[in-house]
């Protein structure tokens, strides 16, 4: 796993539209347990839940709770510190934190479609 100070070298967030309780662990570098009580403290983060109450996060989730994780482990917030930045949404630092996960996803995009097209011509 991940240092906590390392929020920007986590994995890419594939193109998928839902993500299990295990994919989103690792893709955030946080474990199951800790995502299950962070839905509890921030009414912001609700898995789609289907049988047997098996959550399905679609990607805007992941993207939430890199933020919730870079508030809490880079930031130093806590939960109560974290939950309200992300309720009045005008911190420039989860700004941030939305744009440095987002670029690198589009520019991980980007290179595949023009290996695609690259590949067609």
């Amino acid at each position: 796993m991940l240092e906590a100070s390392h929020n920007s070298e986590l994995p890419v967030i594939p193109g998928k539209r839902y993500f299990t309780i295990g994919e989103v662990s690792e893709l955030c570098a946080v474990k199951p347990h800790v995502l299950r009580y962070w839905e509890q403290e921030f009414p912001q983060l609700s898995p789609v839940k289907r049988r047997g109450n098996r959550r399905y996060y679609q990607h805007q989730d992941v993207i939430l709770i890199r933020q919730i994780r870079a508030l809490l482990y880079e930031e130093g917030y806590t939960i109560g510190g974290a939950r309200l930045q992300m309720e009045t949404g005008s911190s420039e630092k989860v700004q941030t934190v939305q744009l440095q996960q987002v670029i690198p996803q589009m520019i991980a995009e980007l290179e595949s479609v023009l290996e695609l097209l690259e590949v067609q011509a």
